[in-house]
């Protein structure tokens, strides 16, 4: 075989090789963050350009400026929270294949060929992640690389750490599947652990929601009931001081402040919604970006419930 079309051969074998071992999905963060800052932009620039009278638009400045924040909390925390579940997803599932490579090993297979059998096994979401690694290995990627490669497509502790285990408890020789069952063991008990504790921090997360609601409801008899009443009032004393000609003495109801309290109702319910939305995921899973989430949420009801239901 002439050297250059073999060399053109093992060119396109080393393609096919580098596709297959860097066939992880890219991650979109960067680009559901573009997303939302251009949103954040747009939303920003209409506000000013209403709070300027420049052009006359539709909505008020505060809804514009409430798209912003619906636009900055929602696609990044709902992206963060989908990421979220595919990888505990994939977490649950890791014990089940582990289990399968010890038991497969002890019937004298390498780490290797362990895998490959254990790959013809459903994962649910582990098993493209099983099955692109039980390719690597039949491409002749080394089992501890492979492994390898399986942590860094799916970056959590806990993938993380057992892979480590595994890793090196293969370098080192010796019985593999007995390490194999010990660690499908510790991660079982690991994933039991947090999902007890999701459990529970659930419950502090309802409580986080009822009182925000709660808030919304307080803030809806106020508006319903009592400034309606207040301005009532002022109008009557205002009426009586004017058939009479002079001011009522010891009273006096400043009617015209009244819209600018609707308005801080509608700020109280902003800032409640994104620091109660934050508060319930750092309570749920201790993160942030998922809190974000909450946030869009309780946004969403509070934009309905002030800007839409007393428009």
């Amino acid at each position: 075989m002439p050297p250059e079309s073999k060399s053109k051969k093992e060119a396109a074998k080393e393609q096919a090789m580098k596709e297959l071992l860097g066939s992880e999905k890219g991650d979109r963060t960067k680009t559901v963050l573009g997303l939302s800052a251009a949103l954040v932009a747009l939303f920003s620039f209409m506000a000013a350009l209403d709070f300027l009278e420049s052009l006359n638009l539709p909505l008020d400045p505060i809804d514009y400026i409430i798209f912003a924040m619906l636009s900055m909390l929602g696609p990044y925390g709902f992206y963060v929270s989908t990421k979220e579940k595919h990888t505990r997803e994939i977490e649950t599932r890791l014990p089940d294949f582990l289990r399968d490579v010890a038991e497969a090993g002890r019937f004298g297979m390498t780490l290797a060929d362990s895998i490959v059998v254990a790959s013809s096994g459903r994962y649910g979401r582990l098993t493209p992640e099983i099955k692109k690694m039980a390719a690597q290995i039949e491409w002749g990627v080394p089992a501890s690389e492979a492994v390898q490669l399986l942590s860094e497509r799916v970056k959590t502790p806990l993938v993380g750490r057992m892979t480590s285990i595994i890793r090196k408890a293969n370098d080192a020789g010796g019985n593999v599947a007995d390490v194999l069952t010990m660690v499908s063991s510790d991660a079982k008990e690991t994933i039991l652990t947090q999902e007890e504790r999701s459990v529970t921090m659930s419950t502090y997360v309802m409580v986080v929601y009822i009182s925000f609601f709660v808030f919304i409801a307080t803030i809806i008899i106020l508006q319903a009931q009592f400034l309606p009443k207040m301005e009532e009032a002022g109008q009557t004393v205002s009426d009586q001081a004017a058939d009479m000609g002079e001011e009522i003495p010891g009273v006096n109801i400043q009617v015209s402040i009244i819209p600018e309290i609707s308005f801080i109702f509608l700020l109280s319910v902003l800032v409640h919604a994104a620091g109660d939305g934050i508060l319930a995921g750092v309570i749920q899973k201790g993160s942030i970006p998922i809190g974000m989430r909450h946030s869009f949420i309780m946004l969403v009801a509070g934009f309905l419930t002030l800007r839409v239901l007393f428009a």
